[in-house]
């Protein structure tokens, strides 16, 4: 049975597929912690109020969510660019896609420290989701991993 999919993913070197694959679960490991971290912190942090903003690091838990933040948008562009080597269009489209959100993401949540804004916190959480289904798209897409030979 062959399907687009698979014929993509084939034409893909087995290498360079597991490195892809490999990232992408990292990348989605990485937004499941962020998610949890932004989730926590919304719930038992210290929001800011109209008019007085708070520190990127003014608590643990935000400071771990920033650095986390920072950590992911670097392995974003790492994931590009070893999509980009690859040639692979179907994961070049979704990396690029995932990047720009998570900086989406982070600029949502600059805004939030400013002013402690519900939609900018809310353009987080989807542009997490977004980046999430991006991450597990390219599981899909490079389908099982290549034994080691």
């Amino acid at each position: 049975m062959h399907t687009r999919t698979a014929e993509a993913s084939a034409a893909l070197a087995p290498k360079a597929a597991n490195r892809i694959r490999m990232a992408s679960f990292g990348a989605l490991t990485m937004l499941f912690i962020q998610f949890v971290l932004g989730t926590a912190y919304n719930l038992y942090g210290t929001a800011p109020a109209s008019g007085k903003s708070v520190g990127m690091f003014s608590s643990p838990l935000l400071a771990s969510h920033v650095i986390l933040g920072i950590l992911l948008i670097i392995a974003a562009v790492m994931l590009v660019v070893r999509a980009v080597q690859a040639r692979h269009r179907p994961t070049i489209a979704t990396t690029v896609i995932a990047l720009l959100v998570i900086i989406g993401a982070f600029g949502a949540g600059s805004s939030f420290t400013q002013d402690g804004n519900n939609g900018a916190s809310l353009g987080m959480a989807v542009a997490a989701a977004v980046a999430m289904l991006c991450y597990a798209a390219n599981l899909v897409i490079l389908g099982k991993p290549y034994a080691a030979r």
